[in-house]
Formats: structure tokens, C-alpha cells, sequence
């Protein structure tokens, strides 16, 4: 079996995700990596087949998407040379991480395409929605990658075909300390909004990652530095608890170690306001931006002991068990002997 595994660089999240999944997919199949979009700042460890610039949201500073750096950085002519130049005809199945090109090329082609991102989990009825008015934003959730069958990912099994969220293997059993500092994740606001609002919070420490610097610097109790895997991983580790926008794999991860959980959703993003929604049902606290008004609120949180606690038990093999068994065996792939795609629970 061939498979084209392509995945959303837009964010940090669809690469961690596939960091965890890539070794069972290469275990059972040939699999080529597909990677577009322009705005992840972590790597992945994979040699990449294709590489295309797809079509990706800028973050802005003041806490939402830039839309017309957006707007200018959408070249459409070569997005759909892009679609129409991906040959799929030697693949057997595409594995698709809301990635726009080739769900579109499987589209034309009639390539069998299998959704498997957090973004297919907002298109069920039963996952809590924003209230907010959101027609195009709807649409383009729906078209933007677009697929006939899939599975989602979420913070709660809201449906069978949705899982509980994969945790990257850098944390999962790592020991875990709650030493007085908060991490601070917030990559559509630049460090001076963010300076302007946690300086009047002095009684803990900051540590920020951020998108708009390249060197490390400290100013009184708010330490700054460049995005590293490895260094927001340790630090989220030690730290009590995280500020970060309402994305998926973040929270998640915060979620998964019990800490401390306070979200932001980026303006204008219709995925992070359906988040923050499910997150505010869970009890994590939610604010509509940063800004001083909100300082006593924040303090309050910092304050404050309580951490929603979940366990997440879906493992990458149990996601990859139930997309080869389930799906491939019952359409495609009936001759296949089955037992060759199962992995133990505990991989």
C-alpha cells in the first residue's frame, strides 16, 4: 500500500500531530509527505516529498488574523497549477491533514481521500459551535480541504468517528513540577500588547514565546524568547499553568499535563471561537482578547487552584487501527490480510 500523508503548516499542531502518527503510518505503508502552507515554526523530522505554499492565514499583532496580508498572500493561478501538477494516480489512499492541495487534486483525480484533522471534527453537529455568525466562515471550514469521509479530533469523543486529541511523545509521561511561572503562547499579538498588560501582573513569572522576536530577552518579570519546540515543552512542564490562544494541540497538551488553562481565541478565526465554546463548557476560562481591562481577571486565574482534569486515552495506534480497520478494510482493501495493521493499545 502506497499512502500520501498531507499535512496544514499553518500552526504548529497538524506537525506535531503527524510527528506522532508518521512512524505506525510508515509502518504498515509506503508513505510520501505532503507539506504546504507557511506559518509553522516548528520542523518536521521527515524528509518531504512535496512541498507547495498552499494557502495560509497570517497572524497579525493585535490578536487576530491579518486579513489583508492574508488576502495579498493568496496567489490563486499557482495554487491550482499547484492541484492540477500533483499526480496521484500511485497512491492508494490520500491521509489528509486539512491540507487545501491535495484535497483538491484528489477532488478532480476522484482520488480516495481521508480527512484526519481537528478542522473535520467542526463540521459535526454534535461539537459545540460558536454562537457567533460566521456564513463564510462556515464555508470555507468546509471547502477550504475537502472531503467525503474522515475523522476528527477534539477535546471530548463528541462522536465515534471524532478522538480525543494525540499528545506528541515529547510529554507523554514526562514528570511534570509547578514552579511559579505561567507560559504564555499568544502568536497573533506582538510583545509590546502583551508587555502592556502581564508587567501589571508582578507576582509570578512570564515566560513568552513568541513570533516576533529572534533572540531571548527579559523585562522585570516577562522573559521572552524565540518559538523552540524543546524549550516550550520543558517550560510547559515546569511551569503551573499556560495563556495561549484557543487553537487545538496547546490547550490540549495543558489539558493532558493538568495545568492551569486560560484561553484567548485569535479575532476573526471561526475554528478558535468553536474551540474556545467547547473549552468554556469544560470550565477553562475564556477571554475575548488581551487587554488591560482584563489584568484582574487574569490575576484572579493566577490565583486560583483549579485545573479542569482530562484524560485522554486515544493513542496514534488506536486512531491508525480504526482508520485501516474500519474504513480501508471495508472499501478498497477487503483482500488485505487485516491482523497486519494492528498495533498493541500501549504503543
Amino acid at each position: 500500500m502506497k499512502i500520501l500523508y498531507a499535512i496544514q503548516a499553518t500552526g504548529n499542531g497538524h506537525i506535531s500531530r503527524a510527528e506522532a502518527l508518521l512512524p505506525l503510518f510508515k509502518n504498515i505503508a509506503e508513505v510520501d509527505i505532503l507539506v504546504s502552507g507557511i506559518s509553522a515554526d516548528i520542523k518536521l523530522d521527515y524528509p518531504i516529498k512535496y512541498r507547495f505554499k498552499g494557502l495560509s492565514f497570517i497572524f497579525g499583532k493585535n490578536g487576530g488574523i491579518d486579513v489583508w496580508k492574508t488576502i495579498r498572500s493568496i496567489d490563486v493561478l499557482r495554487f491550482l497549477k499547484d492541484v492540477n501538477s500533483l499526480d496521484l494516480k500511485d497512491y492508494d489512499v490520500v491521509i489528509n491533514d486539512f491540507e487545501p492541495v491535495s484535497a483538491w487534486a484528489s477532488v478532480f483525480e476522484k482520488k480516495r481521500s481521508i480527512a484526519l484533522s481537528h478542522q473535520y471534527s467542526l463540521l459535526n453537529s454534535k461539537v459545540p459551535k460558536s454562537s457567533k455568525k460566521a456564513f463564510l466562515a462556515r464555508i470555507i471550514l468546509k471547502y477550504y480541504a475537502p472531503a467525503k469521509e474522515g475523522y476528527g479530533f477534539h477535546f471530548q469523543r463528541y462522536d465515534e468517528n471524532i478522538f480525543t486529541p494525540i499528545i506528541k511523545n515529547d510529554l507523554i509521561g514526562r514528570e511534570t513540577q509547578d514552579k511559579n511561572q505561567y507560559v504564555v503562547y499568544l502568536p497573533a499579538y506582538d510583545d509590546q500588547k502583551i508587555i502592556a498588560v502581564l508587567h501589571k501582573i508582578s507576582f509570578t513569572n512570564w515566560i513568552v514565546f513568541s513570533k516576533h522576536t529572534l533572540n531571548a530577552y527579559r523585562i522585570g518579570n516577562i522573559s521572552f524568547y524565540p518559538i523552540s519546540k524543546n524549550e516550550f515543552n520543558n517550560s510547559l512542564l515546569i511551569s503551573k499553568g499556560i495563556i495561549c490562544g484557543a487553537g487545538f494541540e496547546t490547550p490540549a497538551e495543558a489539558l493532558y499535563l493538568k495545568k492551569k488553562l486560560l484561553v484567548i481565541p485569535m479575532k476573526n478565526q471561526y475554528e478558535q471561537q468553536c474551540n474556545a465554546e467547547a473549552l468554556k463548557k469544560l470550565g477553562v476560562p475564556v477571554l475575548n482578547g488581551l487587554e488591560k481591562k482584563d489584568i484582574e481577571i487574569i490575576k484572579s486565574w493566577v490565583k486560583s487552584k483549579k485545573i479542569v482534569k482530562l484524560d485522554y486515552i486515544d493513542t496514534p495506534s488506536k486512531v491508525i487501527n480504526q482508520i485501516f480497520i474500519d474504513d480501508i478494510r471495508n472499501e478498497s482493501r477487503k483482500h488485505i490480510d487485516t491482523n497486519h495493521y494492528l498495533f498493541s493499545s500501549d504503543f
